[in-house]
C-alpha cells in the first residue's frame, strides 16, 4: 500500500508538469500566430489605401524603385512609414497599458483614459506654440516630460484619502485630470491658428504623413521601453497579490514600480509624440491578452505587445477605406471601437479587479 502510495505522488507531479508544458506549447503557438496575423495585417496597410495601386507595383517599389513613378512614392513614403508608426505605437501602447494595469491593479488604467497622453499632447502642443519647437526630437522630450509629470499627479491624486490608491479614484482622478488637460490644449489650439492648422491631425491621433525619418528617431525610446516593460513581468505578478504580499515574497515595490514608471512614459512620450493621443488601445488589449493567457504578466506583456498593432492597423486600414476619398484618422476609429467596450467593461463586475 506503502508503494502504490509512493507511486501515485509522481505520477500527479508528472501530471501537473505535462499540463504546464502543454500549456506553454499553446501558448507559444499562439504567439506566434498572432506575429504571424501582424506580418499579414502590415503587408495589407502596404497595400490597401485611397489611391489604388496594383500589387506589381508595391512589388517593383521594394525591389526596382523609380523615383520618377509617382506609385512608388506613395508606396515608399507614405505608406511604409505609416505601417511601421502603426506598429510601433501599437507596441508602445499595448504594453504600457498592461503594465499600467498590472502596477496599479486597476482593470481601468490605459495610458489615454488616465492623463498621461493628454499630458504628453498638452506639453507637445505649449512646446510649439509658447516655445517655437519645431523638431520631432523636440517634441519626445516635452512628451516624456509631459507624461511623467500627469502619471505622478494622477496617482497622488488617486492616493488622497484613508483607501489610498483604489481603482475607482485612480480613474476619477484620470478622467478629471484628462477632461481638464484637453481642455487647455483645445484653448491654446483655437488661440494660435497656426498651430492649430500644423497639428489638427496630431491632435486626433494619427498615422498618416509620419516620415521615415521621424519613426527612427523614435523608434530607440520605444524598444528601450519595450525592454523595461518585458522585464517587469514577474515584478507584476508580485504586486498583483498586493504589497504586503509582495514584500513578503521578497519584492522591492518601490523599486517595481519605479521600473514600471519609467517603462510607461518612455513608451507613452514616444508613441504620442509619433502619433499624437490615442484612446482606448491600452485599455482594450491587455484584456484581449488577459482571456487567452490568464493572469500572469509574463504572458500579457508580449501578447498585448502583438495584439495591440494589430488592432491599431486594422483601424487604420478601416479608416482609410470607409472614407473614400478622405480618410478617418485612426484616433477616431479607435476611439468608436473602444467607448463600447468600455462600457462592457464597466459593467461586468468580473473585471472590477484584477
Amino acid at each position: 500500500m506503502s508503494t502504490a502510495t509512493t507511486n501515485r505522488v509522481p505520477d500527479r507531479i508528472d501530471t501537473h508538469d505535462a499540463q504546464r508544458r502543454r500549456s506553454r506549447t499553446v501558448l507559444i503557438g499562439g504567439l506566434v500566430a498572432a506575429v504571424a496575423v501582424l506580418f499579414v495585417v502590415a503587408l495589407l496597410s502596404v497595400f490597401l489605401g485611397t489611391r489604388s495601386i496594383s500589387p506589381g507595383q508595391i512589388f517593383d517599389t521594394f525591389f526596382q524603385y523609380d523615383s520618377e513613378n509617382t506609385d512608388h512614392l506613395v508606396v515608399w513614403t507614405l505608406r511604409v512609414p505609416r505601417t511601421l508608426a502603426g506598429i510601433l505605437v501599437g507596441v508602445a501602447l499595448g504594453l504600457a497599458g498592461a503594465v499600467m494595469q498590472g502596477v496599479a491593479r486597476n482593470p481601468l488604467a490605459d495610458p489615454g483614459l488616465l492623463g498621461v497622453n493628454a499630458g504628453a499632447a498638452l506639453a507637445v502642443v505649449c512646446a510649439i506654440s509658447v516655445l517655437g519647437v519645431g523638431s520631432a526630437m523636440g517634441y519626445v522630450w516635452f512628451a516624456f516630460v509631459g507624461a511623467a509629470v500627469v502619471a505622478v499627479a494622477v496617482y497622488l491624486i488617486g492616493s488622497l484619502g484613508r483607501e489610498g490608491a483604489t481603482p475607482v479614484k485612480l480613474a476619477l482622478a484620470g478622467a478629471a485630470m484628462t477632461a481638464a488637460l484637453q481642455s487647455i490644449t483645445t484653448a491654446i489650439l483655437l488661440t494660435d491658428v497656426a498651430t492649430f492648422d500644423k497639428f489638427r491631425f496630431w491632435t486626433v491621433g494619427s498615422l498618416s504623413g509620419r516620415k521615415l525619418e521621424l519613426v527612427a528617431q523614435m523608434a530607440p525610446f520605444i524598444v528601450a521601453g519595450v525592454v523595461l516593460a518585458l522585464c517587469t513581468g514577474r515584478l507584476l505578478n508580485a504586486l498583483s497579490l498586493g504589497d504586503d504580499v509582495a514584500r513578503g515574497l521578497g519584492q522591492r515595490v518601490a523599486l517595481a514600480r519605479g521600473l514600471s514608471a519609467a517603462a510607461v512614459v518612455l513608451l507613452c512620450g514616444a508613441a504620442t509624440a509619433l502619433a499624437g493621443p490615442i484612446t482606448f488601445l491600452g485599455l482594450t488589449i491587455p484584456h484581449v491578452a488577459r482571456l487567452i493567457t490568464g493572469p500572469d504578466y509574463r504572458w500579457i506583456l508580449p501578447y498585448s505587445m502583438v495584439l495591440a498593432p494589430i488592432l491599431l492597423l486594422v483601424s487604420d486600414i478601416v479608416g482609410r477605406l470607409v472614407a473614400k476619398p478622405g480618410e478617418l484618422q485612426v484616433g477616431i476609429v479607435m476611439a468608436i471601437i473602444g467607448a463600447p467596450f468600455f462600457i462592457l467593461l464597466v459593467r461586468r463586475r468580473k473585471l472590477a479587479e484584477l
